[in-house]
């Protein structure tokens, strides 16, 4: 998990994939799940973000309980975007992305994003 959270290319990465794909079961277990966390945080140390109870309280304020702490992490990491595929809660409600400060959007946003700054001229 952690060589596929890190890197673009490789088997790690390609296993997720095909596993997005439907054509692998991927079955996880808490010990691996922490262990990639770790190993991430060592290495990445600002891709993970946890937010205090009192900045999922506050969050809490302007969205569901359920998606705070997303909100919270999100603000935390001072993100460019929040993705999410939540419509109901996230993506549509423009009062999360008022208060939160952030830009809520669906992820086929992002990926528009990064393809024209790749195939942008550099100057």
């Amino acid at each position: 998990m952690f060589a596929a959270a890190l890197s673009p290319t490789g088997a790690s990465r390609e296993l997720l994939r095909e596993s997005i794909r439907g054509n692998v079961a991927l079955v996880l277990s808490n010990f691996v799940l922490a262990e990639a966390e770790r190993n991430l945080m060592l290495k990445r140390p600002d891709a993970l973000a946890d937010p205090t109870s009192e900045e999922v309280a506050e969050a809490a304020t302007y969205t569901v309980l359920k998606d705070a702490p997303i909100v919270a992490a999100a603000r935390k990491a001072n993100v460019d975007y929040l993705v999410s595929l939540d419509r109901k809660h996230l993506v549509s409600v423009a009062e999360v992305a008022q208060r939160s400060g952030l830009t809520v959007v669906l992820p086929e946003v992002v990926l528009d994003a990064v393809r024209q700054a790749q195939n942008s001229p550099r100057g």
